[in-house]
C-alpha cells in the first residue's frame, strides 16, 4: 500500500531559516512542500523517509534565498493492482459507492464492479446487494454510511490538475472585453481530482464485512446444531471400559 520513492528537487531555503542545520531545513522544506500533495503517475505523498545526498548550495542574483539540489526518499500512498484493502463507506450515489481510508477519500466502487444483483435505493440513497436465497427469494444488504469495506484495486487514474488557461469556450469573441465575460459556475467550480482509484467488490469475501460475519456466524450455528443432533454419550462400565448409549 505504501511505497518508498526516490525523488529530486532543487530545494529552496529561505534568509529567516539560515540559523538552522542545512539538512533539518532541507527535511522542513521538502515536507512542507509535498506533504498530502498527488505526484503525476508517483501517488500521494505522506512523509519524509530520508535525505540521499545533498549537493553545494548556490545562491541566485536578485535572490538572497539558497538553493539545493537534493536526492530524497518519500513515503508514498500508492497501492498496487489487486491489493485488497480494507475502508468505510463515505458516500453513495448513481455513480457507484465512494470509499476512504481516512487519509484517501478518492476511490470508487462503480456499479458494474458491485456484487450481482445490487440496485441503487433512492429512498435510502445506499445501494443494496439482493442476496439470493435457497428458496428462491431475495434478501437486501444495504450498503450503509460508515460501514467497514474490503475491496480489491482494479486500476488507477491520475490526471493532471495544474491550471492550463482558461477553458476554449471562454476565448475573447472580437470586439468583447475582459470585463465583459463571466464563467458559468460549472466551469469556474469544475476542479479535477489528481489520483482516484478504481475498486471492485464483486467476488466472494470482498463487500461489506458484516456481510460475511453474519454468514460465518451462521454456518457456525448450523455446525453446532448438527454436531448436537449427531452426538453420542460414551459411558464407562464398572470394568472400565467404555461403551455407548444411545
Amino acid at each position: 500500500m505504501f511505497v518508498l520513492a526516490e525523488l529530486k528537487d532543487t530545494v529552496r531555503i529561505s534568509p529567516d531559516q539560515f540559523n538552522l542545520k542545512l539538512l533539518e531545513a532541507v527535511r522542513d522544506e521538502i515536507n512542507r512542500k509535498l506533504a498530502n500533495k498527488v505526484l503525476l503517475n508517483v501517488g500521494l505523498c505522506i512523509a519524509l523517509k530520508d535525505v540521499i545526498s545533498l549537493k553545494d548550495s548556490f545562491i541566485l542574483p536578485g535572490d538572497g534565498a539558497s538553493h539545493t539540489e537534493v536526492v530524497f526518499r518519500y513515503i508514498v500512498f500508492r497501492p498496487p493492482v489487486g491489493n485488497v484493502l480494507t475502508g468505510k463507506i463515505r458516500s453513495c450515489s448513481h455513480e457507484g459507492v465512494h470509499v476512504t481510508l481516512g487519509f484517501f477519500d478518492d476511490i470508487l466502487i462503480p456499479p458494474t464492479a458491485l456484487q450481482h444483483p445490487s440496485r441503487f435505493d433512492e429512498t435510502e440513497r445506499a445501494w443494496v446487494w439482493e442476496y439470493p436465497l435457497d428458496d428462491g427469494g431475495k434478501h437486501d444488504l444495504f450498503m450503509d454510511i460508515g460501514e467497514p469495506i474490503k475491496f480489491r484495486v482494479s486500476r488507477e487514474i491520475f490526471e493532471e490538475s495544474s491550471p492550463i488557461g482558461p477553458p476554449k469556450n471562454e476565448a475573447l469573441q472580437p470586439g468583447t472585453s475582459a470585463q465583459g465575460c463571466t464563467s458559468t459556475p460549472q466551469q469556474s467550480n469544475e476542479a479535477r481530482t489528481p489520483y482516484k482509484i478504481i475498486a471492485a467488490i464483486n467476488e466472494s469475501g470482498l463487500g461489506v464485512l458484516s456481510w460475511w460475519d453474519q454468514q460465518q456466524q451462521a454456518e457456525e450455528t448450523n455446525n453446532e446444531e448438527e454436531a448436537e443432533e449427531n452426538n453420542v454419550d460414551y459411558d464407562n462400565d464398572e470394568n472400565g471400559e467404555g461403551a455407548y448409549e444411545e
